[in-house]
């Protein structure tokens, strides 16, 4: 059954953007529920920068929809407290978000702001200095823009590749929350070549390529017609894989098994491996970087 466009917040089809003799969006669809958190995947000149700016109103489309649901749609008080949109970093230069968090304006209860000195940014250093080029570095700059966003409370955050260049430490406070934000009922578009952070926060994933929609779904979704990987470690050959994809090496008196099945037959699979005790065992289903690569083999 097709979804309820009024359950989501973005919802765009058949975008067309031309710059030139380049179509930079070639029909692209986007559907964001409300609620969950959304990976936006595609290389270098996919198009994710373009979507993303033509959803906030940035550039006029050639063609498409955006229909009822989508960030056009969205009360503009939310979109006044959007940040972290096309540049995070150059958001920055406006001063508005990091002014009002530098002079200890109340923000909503993430503790965000409250992590700041933690990751070495102090919120009064930032007061009245905030275009000074060479206050702060690049990732620090990076830093403060996106505490300022993620503490403004907006119910729908727009963010493209919004950890490029920062710290481990920052980049787990920010998946932190990001969860704590979803649990709120915040919707989130995140635009990221980090896959494992895709794969770590999202609930649906589009891939787009060309300026188009390639997939879209829940990671489950994605997965579907995909093969999993089971290896195992074993004293002896395991008897009953010989109908499966298999390739056995034997090393110092262990034999070193790996098959590759369809999902449907990943439980009997593991039932013939464990019956023949093995040391070790890893069953791991195809990851969003092999589901990415698939879309993008030949170019990637």
């Amino acid at each position: 059954m097709r979804e309820s466009l009024s359950e989501s917040v973005i919802s765009a089809s058949g975008l067309v953007k031309r710059f030139g003799r380049t179509r930079a969006l070639d029909g692209l669809d986007l559907l964001v529920r409300a609620g969950e958190v959304h990976g936006f995947l595609g290389p270098n000149g996919a198009g994710k920068s373009t979507t993303i700016r033509a959803l906030l109103g940035q550039l006029r489309l050639d063609g498409g929809q955006l229909g009822p649901g989508a960030l056009g749609r969205v009360e503009l008080e939310a979109l006044d407290q959007l940040v972290a949109a096309t540049d995070i970093a150059s958001s920055l230069e406006t001063g508005e978000q990091v002014d009002a968090l530098a002079s200890g304006q109340p923000r909503p209860q993430h503790r965000v702001a409250g992590d700041v000195c933690q990751v070495g940014v102090h919120p009064h250093r930032v007061a009245h200095r905030v275009e000074t080029e060479d206050l702060y570095s690049k990732g620090n700059r990076q830093k403060v823009a996106l505490i300022a966003a993620l503490s403004s409370g907006a119910p729908l955050l727009v963010l493209d590749e919004p950890t490029s260049g920062l710290d481990p430490l920052m980049e787990e406070a920010f998946q932190t929350t990001i969860r704590e934000l979803r649990s709120e009922g915040a919707t989130v578009l995140l635009s990221s070549h980090i896959l494992d952070e895709v794969e770590e926060l999202c609930d649906r994933v589009t891939i787009i390529r060309a300026g188009r929609t390639v997939s879209t779904g829940s990671l489950d979704d994605l997965r579907a017609g995909t093969r999993t990987t089971i290896r195992a470690t074993t004293s002896a050959v395991i008897a009953g894989i010989e109908g499966y994809a298999a390739t056995v090496e034997s090393v110092g008196g262990l034999v070193h098994t790996t098959l590759s099945v369809g999902r449907e037959d990943v439980a009997r699979a593991v039932t013939v491996v464990a019956a023949a005790g093995p040391s070790a065992l890893v069953v791991r289903p195809p990851s969003l970087d092999e589901l990415f690569l698939g879309h993008y083999g030949e170019t990637a």
